[in-house]
């Protein structure tokens, strides 16, 4: 990197981009205001935060928005339609939004389809409104319906939500959890399922979640599984295992490895944090986005 590309060399631009988030900058905790240089260096790795991050540093939304900005996070995850207008004001991405589906009812349930596909066409389009990339849906528990049955299911209802979904430039992303641990009973629990769903659908507009704390405790082999099948990949998830905490020297998982494998395979989407912070939440980021940045 030249000097004169250094994110972090003060010029006139920087210092009038600084002075328009000043005011709230201001407004933030202690910790937090004594922490808010930009951290991100490399930003290959586009970051992304979901709320529980930084729910213990209570500070309000525009507050965390202009804490993001400062840092060098690009968007916000899991993000309802209530916030959007202030993170498009602060400049962020809402890099998943809501779709169709929970977790315990999800499109495995083929009674449902028809609710389902309402959700998938009010909430695509208004994603697409905000130029936002990606809405998230869930497979649902199992509930006694066998995998073949349930991909089954899920294929007929994707068939028709990538319709709406190619039309509006807008992502589909079913998200990878684990049965073990979290969610006992959720269907698309192993990659290899989901990456066949992929396949079935047939979709460019319909691609995994690949939340990588889910996919350590179900099967490991994370980076090898990444990069054969990043085409199928539309976003990830972090969190250190086990616990679901910070990604520190306490977890089992090397995030710096898996991210520089994920910027080898040339994918241009986001990686959200999705952790439960045990420690003081800003420093807690700060060390994340380290992590991931390389």
């Amino acid at each position: 990197m030249t000097a004169n590309n250094d994110p972090r060399k003060i010029t006139r631009r920087n210092i009038l981009a600084s002075t328009a988030i000043a005011g709230a900058i201001g407004a933030l905790p202690k910790i937090a205001r004594a922490q808010t240089d930009r951290i991100v260096v490399h930003g290959r790795i586009k970051q992304s935060v979901c709320g529980g991050v930084l729910r213990k540093a209570r500070m309000s939304l525009d507050d965390e928005c202009a804490l993001l900005v400062k840092m060098g996070i690009v968007g916000k995850d899991l993000v309802g339609p209530g916030d959007w207008a202030t993170l498009k004001k602060h400049g962020l991405v809402a890099t998943m939004v809501p779709g169709a589906g929970s977790i315990k009812d999800g499109l495995n349930n083929k009674a449902k389809h028809s609710e389902f596909l309402d959700a998938f066409k009010k909430n695509i389009p208004a994603a697409a409104a905000y130029k936002w990339p990606n809405v998230i849906c869930m497979a649902g528990d199992r509930k006694g319906i066998s995998d073949e049955e349930g991909m089954d299911n899920c294929v007929t209802i994707l068939k028709e939500a990538v319709k709406i979904a190619e039309e509006h430039e807008v992502t589909i992303c079913m998200e990878l959890l684990n049965s073990k641990v979290n969610h006992p009973g959720y269907m698309c629990d192993k990659s290899d399922w989901g990456f066949e769903l992929c396949r079935r659908v047939g979709s460019p507009r319909f691609k995994l979640l690949y939340d990588i704390y889910h996919m350590q405790i179900m099967e490991g082999d994370i980076i090898a599984t990444i990069k054969k099948n990043i085409q199928h990949i539309g976003a990830f998830h972090t969190a250190g295992v086990p616990g679901r905490h910070e990604l520190d020297e306490n977890q089992e998982i090397y995030y710096p490895a898996v991210m520089r494998a994920i910027v080898e395979t040339g994918y241009k989407g986001y990686v959200a944090h999705e952790y439960s912070p045990v420690r003081e939440a800003v420093p807690s980021l700060i060390q994340a986005i380290k992590a991931c940045d390389v």
